[in-house]
């Protein structure tokens, strides 16, 4: 089946600075998205149209839902559990504490409910300093692969198989693990040229297909199996950060970007950058599972 896609409605003109971490809750119509650097969620419930912006005090990439109002947020040296009815902070689990300059920067839910999530340093230098971790149901860390520069993604095909991008490096890689969580095979997906920009989040429809997006390339990508490039979507932004699929039959796809680094030229040609849009599909996507808990970890904190 062809691909079709309508034209980007901007639903929210946030002018984030670093907009990412789109995630659909469709328990509560909303779609969920963060500004990095300025410390930021936007929610926005698509059937009430309510728009809520709630401030953290660290930066922060991700946030995963775990039930009603209960979230976990990917910060800056930290995933904190917490209740974002009142902001209340239920736990926190530090990472990387020995390394101060690296902040956590894109997570995804895989298909058994556990929490994929990369860092990064956060001054964006030349450094391979950004890992790859996975957090079970019971709390537990486990770093699954490290050296990279920016991480991004991941995107699940199934429990042992994903999609995850170094966007630095311009590369997305197609990860094999086993029971255990370890890698049983790397390799190279897609290279993105200079004028692609880099590839940044993605999200898979029920075919399978992954949907990329173009950091400093003013659009998202369909990629099929055998990464060959099936659909485009062409953007009023130029630095598009992240995607997923949401709305009433999962077929709309809600897409971030960024106004980090653009010049007045460049903010001029792309006056949408900084916003969330959202696009029709004539496809589904997979809905990203909630982050579960183990039932004793469950009563020991909720």
């Amino acid at each position: 089946m062809k691909i079709k896609t309508s034209k980007p409605e901007c639903i929210w003109q946030t002018k984030a600075f670093l907009g990412e971490g789109a995630l659909w809750v469709k328990s509560l119509n909303s779609i969920y998205f963060t500004d990095i650097k300025r410390k930021k969620i936007f929610t926005f419930n698509t059937k009430t149209k309510r728009k809520k912006i709630i401030k953290i005090n660290k930066e922060i990439g991700f946030l995963s839902h775990i039930k009603k109002n209960i979230f976990i947020l990917g910060l800056k040296g930290e995933l904190r559990i917490v209740n974002l009815k009142n902001n209340k902070k239920i736990k926190s689990i530090f990472i990387e504490i020995d390394k101060p300059l690296n902040r956590l920067n894109d997570g995804k839910t895989d298909p058994s409910g556990r929490l994929w999530f990369g860092s990064m340093d956060n001054l964006e230098r030349n450094i391979q300093n950004g890992s790859l971790y996975c957090l079970n149901k019971n709390l537990k860390l486990k770093m699954v692969d490290n050296k990279y520069m920016i991480t991004n993604g991941p995107a699940f095909i199934n429990p042992f198989n994903f999609y995850h991008t170094d966007s630095s490096k311009k590369l997305i890689y197609k990860i094999k693990i086993n029971k255990k969580n370890k890698i049983i095979n790397k390799k190279i997906f897609k290279k993105f040229s200079v004028k692609d920009g880099s590839p940044d989040g993605m999200t898979l429809d029920k075919n399978k297909n992954l949907w990329v997006s173009h950091y400093h390339g003013a659009c998202v990508s369909v990629f099929d199996k055998k990464s060959k490039l099936i659909h485009k979507i062409d953007l009023p932004a130029k630095n598009i950060t992240n995607c997923t699929f949401g709305g009433k039959n999962n077929s709309e796809i809600f897409i971030t970007s960024a106004t980090k680094g653009m010049s007045n030229r460049d903010l001029q040609k792309y006056r949408y950058s900084g916003s969330l849009f959202s696009v029709k599909a004539n496809v589904k996507g997979f809905l990203q599972k909630k982050f579960i808990l183990s039932n004793e970890t469950k009563r020991s904190l909720l």
